[in-house]
This record gives C-alpha cells, structure tokens and sequence, in this order.
C-alpha cells in the first residue's frame, strides 16, 4: 500500500488562538482542514485536558479518513501544536489533499516555526 505521512512539529503559535485550548475549535479546524483538503472523513474523537492551576491546557484530536486519519496536539502553556497527516493512494494519489489540509491547520495556528516532515508509505 502506498501512502504519505506528513508531520509538523509548530512552535510560537499565536497565543490566543482558540483552537489551542477549545475541543469545539479544534474541532471545526479539523474539519474544515479536512473539508477543504477534498478528504473524506468517516469518524472523529477529540479531547480536552481540563485547566492546570488556573490556566488552560491543550486539546487532542483526530478525524479518520476513508484515506487514512488526520491528528493534532496542542500545548498552549508552550505555544505548541503538532500535526500529522497520514493519506493512502489505493484508489489515486492523495498527496496534494494531505498537503492541502496540513497547509490549513499551519495557516491556522500562525507559527514562528514549522519543522515538517515527509515519510513516503509501502
């Protein structure tokens, strides 16, 4: 089976973006990732860390894809996220649609820095 896995490792992501501590945000962006992308989704868990001291803390989240899953992490206390885009191309190359969505979720969260990773699958 062949396939593309993409990773982002984002660091000094604009502080106050709601998707960094809110499941219903992170959730929508997910999808709209997803959404944009022209990937199918076929089902979907995200979760919420409750507040550490006071302060929020991050929220997790993956879509499955009839193509594989698209996954983020957030850690707002370091203003950090990661990502990961795992696509198959059983019936055609997904390669520009994994692209797609990580480009989203990066435009989203505005990093300082991205460190990206590309894994050719099979």
């Amino acid at each position: 089976m062949q396939g593309l896995h993409l990773t982002a490792d984002l660091s000094g992501c604009r502080r106050g973006t709601p998707a960094l501590t809110e499941i219903d945000a992170l959730r929508a962006l997910c999808l709209q990732a997803v959404a944009t992308a022209g990937l199918q989704p076929v089902g979907e868990r995200f979760h919420a860390f409750p507040p550490e001291n006071g302060e929020p803390r991050g929220v997790t989240g993956v879509v499955l894809l009839s193509e594989s899953h698209l996954a983020v992490h957030t850690w707002p206390e370091l203003d950090a996220v990661t990502l990961d885009v795992y696509v198959c191309h059983r019936r055609g190359d997904n390669s520009a649609r994994a692209e797609a969505a990580v480009e989203v979720l990066i435009a989203a969260f505005a990093p300082a820095h991205a460190a990206r990773h590309r894994l050719a699958r099979g």
